[in-house]
């Protein structure tokens, strides 16, 4: 292994943590930028950033518990640091932890800490020697803390799924944000099978591991291969990477040959791709030139004729396109706390109070980009975040407020989410919590569903149906 991919790991950590940019796209650009390294190298360095943020606050909580430094007061590279080393301590099995101290301690001299090797090795050796028995906190005593500890999600978000969902469930989400989440190909729904097979089988002869979604024939998991962008099919437009979440989304809107569809907060433009192969046409908007770029490349590479890209802001009307649309597809912006397991500093980044101000701006994109919608026209609405206040609350509005009304995915989904989804509402009402339990959303479950990570295929996601009312029934 290349001497240098712990540094560059470390290089990659402390620029997330002075928040340069997102944990995904920064790893991304590390994996690109050394992509001449062999794919071991890079496969180490992909883990070591990915589960070092990832189980950030359980590997503070055991610093914590043997330094007698506190990890806030601590140097940021030295914290840093630490974090990784513990993190191959505990969850590396590959790694000797000879290997991960010695190497720790390398790099803190290497880096003009040399004063403070023995700092390091220390801590580190004590967690080595008594990692068969590391402490956590009592779950019957301190459930939150317990929870936050052991699957290292910070005490609000644990407190607001614990409130909304009750203990069984809040704990098989948390187990399944932290399960592997492997990348996700939405294959072109015009492919023959034979097409189809051919490329995927070009991809297993990369050494690319496919499995199909129980939900869908045209999407499949994909693990080793290295980059998607060089495996067989992906210049010629055979697919987009897209989770199959995101792609219910679109199955969810039961778009018909012929439809105008507008995909109004569309970038990178997964959504707008597949309503493209069933609509007439798609006019794809989101707010700025760069997000309409990701749109207009992916639409090239796809090969897909149907879509105009088009730079507007969803929270601006538009006269001229009021009442045209058969489907408006709004996958408004959220607190994104359903893709933790992909984007992992999301739950570090996200409070309280950004959470009601994104509420905010969800309710004027649907107030405004619901007159887009033809009278008996459906209004499909989705969140990649599990929070009632975005979502379930969103259907109350929407209901309440807007000449809509819920149109039910029975018709739509693949029965097999929706077996899934029953059994969840079942599971959730044995609980005490859950929509059922709610007068007010009684009319409007069979029109939404809660995707939970944990006990559903894919991220966490949410999705609504709502039908506009026609002029003839009246609001």
């Amino acid at each position: 292994m290349a001497e240098n991919t712990r540094e560059i790991a470390l290089e990659a950590l402390l620029a997330i943590e002075r928040g340069e940019d997102y944990s995904h796209r920064l790893v991304k650009a590390v994996l690109d930028k050394y992509q001449y390294l062999p794919e071991r190298d890079r496969g180490f360095m992909k883990r070591l950033m990915e589960g070092t943020l990832e189980r950030e606050l359980e590997l503070d909580y055991y610093l914590d518990y043997f330094s007698k430094v506190p990890v806030r007061k601590m140097k940021p590279l030295i914290r840093c640091l630490l974090r990784m080393g513990v993190y191959q301590l505990l969850y590396m099995d590959a790694v000797p932890d000879s290997a991960a101290c010695n190497e720790a301690c390398k790099l803190a001299a290497k880096r003009g800490f040399g004063s403070l090797r023995g700092f390091v090795n220390g801590i580190l050796r004590t967690i080595s020697r008594n990692k068969a028995t590391l402490p956590l906190p009592e779950k019957d005593a301190e459930p939150v803390r317990y929870l936050t500890v052991k699957y290292s999600m910070p005490e609000w978000i644990v407190t607001l799924w614990l409130d909304e969902y009750g203990l069984d469930i809040t704990e098989t989400l948390l187990g399944g944000l932290l399960a592997v989440h492997p990348v996700c190909l939405r294959f072109r729904t015009t492919l023959q099978p034979e097409r189809l097979q051919a490329c995927i089988h070009g991809m297993e002869e990369r050494g690319a591991r496919l499995v199909r979604s129980r939900y869908l024939p045209y999407v499949y998991t994909l693990e080793g291969g290295g980059n998607v962008e060089d495996l067989p099919g992906f210049r010629e437009g055979l697919f987009v990477v897209q989770d199959v979440s995101s792609v219910l989304a679109v199955v969810a809107a039961g778009i018909k040959p012929g439809d105008f569809v507008m995909d109004v907060c569309a970038a990178p433009g997964g959504k707008s791709l597949l309503a493209a192969e069933w609509a007439g046409k798609v006019l794809s908007r989101d707010v700025s030139e760069e997000k309409a770029a990701l749109v207009r490349e992916n639409s090239r590479r796809m090969g897909t004729g149907n879509i105009e890209v088009q730079v507007y802001d969803a929270t601006r009307l538009d006269p001229a396109r009021e009442g045209s649309a058969d489907v408006v597809i709004v996958d408004a912006p959220c607190s994104g706390l359903g893709v933790i397991g992909k984007k992992r500093d999301i739950k570090y980044r996200m409070t309280w109070e950004k959470m009601e101000n994104l509420k905010a701006l969800q309710k004027e994109i649907v107030r405004t980009c619901s007159r887009y919608v033809k009278p008996g026209g459906i209004l499909l609405y989705s969140t990649c975040t599990i929070h009632r206040g975005e979502n379930e609350d969103m259907v109350r509005f929407i209901t309440r407020e807007l000449p809509f009304v819920p149109a039910g995915l029975q018709e739509v989904l693949p029965g097999e989410i929706l077996r899934e989804k029953e059994q969840l509402l079942v599971h959730s009402g044995q609980e005490g919590a859950g929509e059922k339990q709610d007068p007010e959303m009684a009319g409007a479950d069979a029109a939404c569903i809660q995707i939970l990570p944990g006990y559903m295929e894919g991220d966490g996601f949410f999705i609504a149906r709502f039908r506009k009312i026609t002029e003839d029934i009246g609001h």
